[in-house]
C-alpha cells in the first residue's frame, strides 16, 4: 500500500470528532465520508486522496461505539490509520467491516512521520518505508486472527471462507 500522510498528532481522537453526532442519521456511506473528521478539521475531506493514510496519537477512536467512524474515514479515502494505540471497539469495527486498517506504531515513529510524507506499507514484512524521508519503521504485527480477517477483507468474508 502506498499513500500520503494526513497527520494529526493528537491523542484521544474520539468518534464524535471522527463523525459528529448530527451525521449519524445518514445511511449513505459516501455522504458520511464528506463529513469525516469534521469535528476536528472542517476541511479534512478536501485534503484526502483515495489511498491516503492518517497518522495520529494514541487511543484513536475512543468514545462511543460508532460503526459510522471507520465507514466515514474509509469513504473519505483513508486506507489505514497509523497510531500507537486504538480504542478496542473502533479497532474491531475497522477490521471486521473491512473498512480500513488500524496499524499500531511506536510513539517515536509518529513524531518522525510528517504531514504529506509518502509512505509504503508492507504488511507481510511489518514495515513502513517513508519514501519522502528515506527511512524505514517497524509496525506491530496483527495477531493471527486479525491478520486472517484483514486478508479476507472483513469478518463476513472471513466467515464465508472459513465455511468453504
Amino acid at each position: 500500500m502506498t499513500g500520503k500522510v494526513i497527520k494529526y498528532d493528537i491523542e484521544n481522537i474520539d468518534t464524535d470528532v471522527i463523525i459528529p453526532g448530527p451525521y449519524l442519521k445518514i445511511h449513505d456511506h459516501k455522504e458520511l465520508g464528506k463529513h469525516s473528521m469534521e469535528g476536528l478539521d472542517p476541511d479534512f475531506s478536501s485534503k484526502v486522496n483515495k489511498g491516503d493514510f492518517m497518522v495520529t496519537g494514541k487511543n484513536f477512536g475512543c468514545g462511543s461505539s460508532r460503526e459510522h467512524a471507520p465507514i466515514a474515514l474509509h469513504e473519505s479515502g483513508i486506507q489505514a490509520i497509523l497510531a500507537p494505540s486504538f480504542a478496542r471497539i473502533f479497532y474491531r469495527n475497522a477490521v471486521d467491516g473491512g473498512y480500513l486498517l488500524p496499524i499500531e506504531i511506536e510513539q517515536d515513529i509518529v513524531k518522525k512521520i510528517q504531514d504529506r510524507d509518502e509512505l509504503e506499507i508492507n504488511l507481510n514484512e511489518n514495515k513502513i518505508f517513508n519514501k519522502t524521508q528515506k527511512e524505514e519503521y517497524l509496525i506491530k504485527p496483527f495477531p493471527e486472527l486479525i491478520s486472517k480477517i484483514v486478508s479476507a477483507g472483513g469478518l463476513i468474508n472471513f466467515k464465508i471462507e472459513e465455511q468453504n
